[in-house]
């Protein structure tokens, strides 16, 4: 049977029910970085798009700005905190190496008889997290799931490196998930990679067991992110669109019926090239980078909360999510909204 027949004829299909998202208060713009590094915001703007980013305050992690936009995504789907059976967070900043930032969640969301976990796939996060939940609840043996990407990068980020300090922001999006009735749409098809050859190109590289952070090296920026700029944009272009063609492929699309393409927000000139590839018209694949920069696993999230309640799409409409991290993984899915 074909991964494409195997998804649309599974036992339940699956809904998005509901979005929502969170960012902090706090505004980091181009023109403060450039105080702080050699930058400017020209620079900044020309080479990825970003003109500003949020930045959590000292006190708010990882798991507060989680539960905010899980609030505001059960609110929309009509769904009760006690009535979530499944919650999956994604992140590469959780509150603790353990328990996970989806036990904090649960508990703040009151979500008592929610079985939960994290996931760790960095950019991807989001989307493997709905391909899990959706194969679960289709299965039977969940009836929704909640499922979060959030991040505090700021946590992570050398910000005296201009040129990873400039990209990465905080934030989380959410979206409830459940099985489908017969009028509504679903989840039609979805898509996921790894590519474990290529771990040096983006990474944390101390923090673990791997390199522990002791008194002699806690001072050398082991635990924030390094990044080789030129090779990742490569590989991301390429994975973003297979990963793309192989879901509109299954969901039986042609570029002309996607109302909107909604990619990771990584890099101006990386969504563009898959807005190219794709032969999907700019005008049809949403944008927010420049107000969040990149925040990992809640940037397609909080992207796709926006779009949908401004109304970069409608009930009925087809929409495809493609995203790309560090692992390296990348990710797809194309859903009837």
């Amino acid at each position: 049977m074909s991964r494409r027949m195997s998804e649309l004829s599974s036992p339940y299909q699956v809904c998005v029910a509901g979005t929502g998202s969170y960012v902090p208060e706090r505004i980091l713009t181009n023109e403060e970085l450039a105080a702080k590094v050699d930058t400017s915001d020209e620079w900044i703007v020309t080479r990825t798009g970003i003109k500003e980013r949020r930045i959590a305050a000292e006190g708010e992690f990882t798991s507060h700005m989680a539960t905010h936009a899980a609030r505001r995504a059960l609110e929309q789907a009509g769904l009760a905190a006690e009535d979530v059976e499944l919650i999956i967070v994604a992140t590469i900043t959780p509150d603790t190496p353990t328990p996970a930032t989806a036990c904090y969640v649960q508990q703040s969301l009151g979500a008592n008889h929610a079985v939960a976990f994290d996931i760790s796939a960095a950019c991807s996060g989001f989307l493997y997290a709905m391909k899990i939940s959706k194969r679960l609840i289709s299965d039977g043996a969940f009836k929704n799931a909640l499922i979060i990407g959030a991040e505090k990068l700021s946590a992570v980020t050398n910000w005296e490196d201009r040129t990873t300090c400039v990209l990465f922001g905080d934030g989380a999006g959410a979206a409830v998930l459940r099985r489908a009735e017969p009028h509504e749409g679903s989840i039609l098809a979805t898509e996921m990679g790894t590519d474990g050859n290529l771990t040096h190109l983006l990474n944390i590289p101390g923090g673990g067991t791997a390199c522990p952070i002791t008194s002699a090296n806690v001072n050398d920026h082991l635990v924030t992110l390094t990044m080789m700029g030129k090779e990742v944009f490569k590989h991301a272009v390429n994975r973003m669109k297979e990963a793309a063609e192989k879901v509109i492929d299954r969901a039986d699309l042609k570029a002309e019926d996607i109302a909107c393409v909604i990619p990771h927000q990584a890099n101006l000139r990386i969504i563009d090239a898959i807005a190219d590839r794709l032969a999907v018209p700019n005008e049809r694949v949403f944008v927010n980078l420049d107000k969040y920069g990149n925040t990992s696993a809640a940037a397609v999230a909080i992207a796709l909360d926006e779009a949908n309640r401004t109304g970069a799409f409608k009930r009925g409409e087809h929409i495809v999510l493609v995203v790309f991290g560090a692992g390296l993984t990348w990710a797809a899915a194309a859903i009837r909204w």
